[in-house]
C-alpha cells in the first residue's frame, strides 16, 4: 500500500500527526510506502510536486490523509485518483480563509524559516477547488467541534455521506490525535 500524507498551512512533515502516523506505520506497517513531502507555498507547485510523486502509484492501492489545508489538497487527490481519503479538521474554502494570510509567513515547527504567501496563489487555489465530492463511501473525517480557526458544521457539510467522528471538543491540531488514531488507520484499512 502507498499512504501519502499531506500537512497543513504553516506545518511541514514534522507535525505532530505526521510523525505518529509515520512512527506507527514503521513500528506495525514497514511494508507500507509512505510520502510526507514538505510542500511548497503556491498551491500549484504543491498540487505538481504531489501529482509528480503519486504518478506511478497504484490508484486502487494507495490512500490519502490531509490535515487543514492538506485536507483541502486530499479531497482533490482522492478525486482525481478514486483512492480512499482520510481528513482532519479540513479546510474546506482556503481561498476565502487564506486571504487574510497574504504577506510573509513563518512556519510553525521552525518559526526561523520565512515564506511568502503571495496575492496568487489564492486563484491557484480557486483552481484546485472540487465543486462536490463524489463516491463520499471514500471518505473518512475527523472533525473538531472545539477547532478554533474552522468551522465544523463548515467542514461536515462538505463531505455528506463521509465516515466522520465529531468530537465534542478537541482543537485544530486535534491535540488529542492519538485517542483517533486507531479510527484513522481501520479507515484507511492499515490494521487488523
Amino acid at each position: 500500500m502507498h499512504l501519502l500524507y499531506l500537512h497543513g498551512f504553516r506545518s511541514s512533515p514534522g507535525s505532530f500527526k505526521a510523525r505518529r502516523m509515520a512512527a506507527w506505520l514503521a513500528a506495525h506497517r514497514p511494508d507500507v510506502c509512505w510520502w510526507c513531502p514538505q510542500l511548497p507555498p503556491s498551491p500549484a507547485q504543491a498540487w505538481s510536486l504531489i501529482a509528480q510523486g503519486i504518478a506511478d502509484w497504484p490508484r486502487d492501492d494507495m490512500a490519502v490523509v490531509g490535515s487543514s489545508l492538506g485536507g483541502f489538497y486530499a479531497t482533490a487527490v482522492a478525486e482525481a485518483t478514486g483512492c480512499r481519503a482520510m481528513l482532519l479538521n479540513p479546510a474546506i474554502d482556503p481561498a476565502r480563509d487564506l486571504a487574510a494570510h497574504i504577506g510573509e509567513q513563518t512556519q510553525f515547527h521552525t518559526p526561523e524559516e520565512r515564506f511568502y504567501f503571495r496575492p496568487e496563489y489564492i486563484d491557484e487555489l480557486r483552481a484546485l477547488t472540487v465543486p462536490a465530492i463524489t463516491r463520499p463511501e471514500r471518505y473518512g473525517a475527523v472533525i473538531a467541534k472545539g477547532d478554533e480557526l474552522l468551522s465544523w458544521r463548515e467542514m461536515t457539510g462538505r463531505y455528506p455521506g463521509a465516515t466522520v467522528r465529531l468530537l465534542e471538543g478537541s482543537d485544530h491540531a486535534i491535540a488529542d490525535f492519538d485517542d483517533h488514531l486507531p479510527f484513522v488507520l481501520e479507515f484507511l484499512q492499515l490494521c487488523d
